[in-house]
């Protein structure tokens, strides 16, 4: 983020990163949602020259601070279930090399959150027919690639697991090879990772 703006510009991304928060912790918006509605809430239809959206991780940390403010008694422990069922089918989907992504892993998750991993699989057919035989009922969508839009986005399978939604981006193997190291406070976390930081919750 751009370190010399004017005191007003910075002033005005902290209101959207705030706003874009509470849409975020309050109503389960993604953050390139909220992010826009943010804006038009604070602005409306007037313009602004230079980039005024804040980062991700600003937003992150908004949305971190505003979980700790107004649901401190109920987040804990929802984080605390969604992170031990991420487990449970990072377990399950073990042969296609799990990773956990998204507000479960980075501490975030509210009452709205789903639980997002990415598996890396010879063929997304494979993640399929596996789901298939287990006769889960799933929907077809797709996920920007991790590595940004200028790459073909992947196939990604939504269902309904304990009434929770799980999401999964289906990379290839060869992606595997090139993806950012793995771990628990990064942006991706393997089988290994999440059950360290799933031991260290525990232990708090």
């Amino acid at each position: 983020m751009p370190n010399n703006q004017s005191p007003e510009m910075e002033q005005l991304r902290a209101e959207i990163a705030a706003a874009a928060a509470r849409m975020i912790a309050e109503d389960g918006a993604d953050y390139g949602t909220a992010k826009q509605k943010a804006l038009k809430q604070i602005l409306g239809n007037q313009r602004i020259r230079g980039d005024i959206l804040p980062d991700n991780a600003q937003i992150e940390e908004e949305v971190r601070q505003y979980n700790e403010l107004f649901f401190s008694d109920t987040q804990p422990a929802r984080l605390r279930h969604l992170r031990h069922l991420a487990l449970r089918l990072m377990e399950e989907f073990a042969e296609f090399n799990p990773y956990l992504t998204g507000a479960v892993l980075n501490g975030t998750a509210g009452a709205h959150s789903d639980i997002h991993l990415q598996l890396f699989a010879e063929s997304p057919k494979d993640v399929e027919i596996f789901l298939l035989n287990k006769n889960v009922d799933f929907d077809v969508s797709e996920t920007d690639h991790y590595k940004g839009r200028r790459n073909e986005p992947v196939e990604t399978l939504s269902f309904l697991r304990e009434r929770e939604g799980v999401h999964l981006a289906l990379y290839t193997v060869d992606d595997l090879r090139n993806a950012p190291k793995s771990g628990s406070q990064g942006d991706r976390a393997n089988l290994d990772a999440v059950r360290a930081l799933i031991a260290e919750g525990d232990r708090e």
